[in-house]
């Protein structure tokens, strides 16, 4: 199975090797335009970024599937907060499948600056005196002490993204 990975993070690529490691993928990365800005801040326009890479991923490079990841901030009603969310698309060309990962609520401090405009990379940098969290355990992995990192978050979402390719319930979908 070749599958190529709409973005160049060693993450994404990581996150996506492991959901589907029990199928020998072959995986490549490609850097695409999510179409999206920077720092998605709504589930919609975070799930428009997944969606993006993946069909932009399978267009730029021969592969039986494409996969697009995407994280953004995002208010969930009756859930007080900025919430962190990740999204992952997964498209053959005729499908497109989607699927969330873990959220989990940011921090006050780091939520306001979101809503004023900042990217939360590198707020969480710049809060945790790091560099390039975002190509390491993310900010999932600071606000959960260690015990979920990023790529294990990603690679969530890529599984049950992946799902419907491959269970039978879905077939005549």
């Amino acid at each position: 199975m070749h599958v190529v990975v709409g973005s160049e993070n060693p993450v994404k690529r990581e996150a996506t090797t492991r959901a589907l490691e029990r199928f020998g993928p072959v995986v490549r990365t490609v850097s695409v335009d999510s179409g999206v800005d920077e720092q998605p801040r709504s589930v919609a326009e975070t799930i428009t970024g997944a969606e993006n890479r993946a069909r932009r991923a399978l267009e730029a490079c021969e592969a039986d599937y494409g996969v697009g990841l995407e994280g953004g901030a995002a208010r969930f009603e009756n859930a007080p907060g900025l919430f962190l969310i990740m999204w992952a698309a997964v498209t053959d060309g005729d499908r497109l499948e989607r699927a969330s990962g873990p959220s989990i609520r940011l921090p006050d401090p780091v939520t306001e600056r979101i809503a004023a405009g900042e990217e939360l990379g590198p707020v969480m940098d710049d809060v945790l005196g790091t560099d390039g969290i975002a190509e390491g355990e993310g900010a999932v992995g600071a606000l959960t002490g260690g015990v979920v990192d990023r790529s294990d978050a990603l690679a969530s979402a890529v599984t049950c993204a992946f799902g419907p390719f491959r269970a039978d319930q879905y077939r005549d979908s």
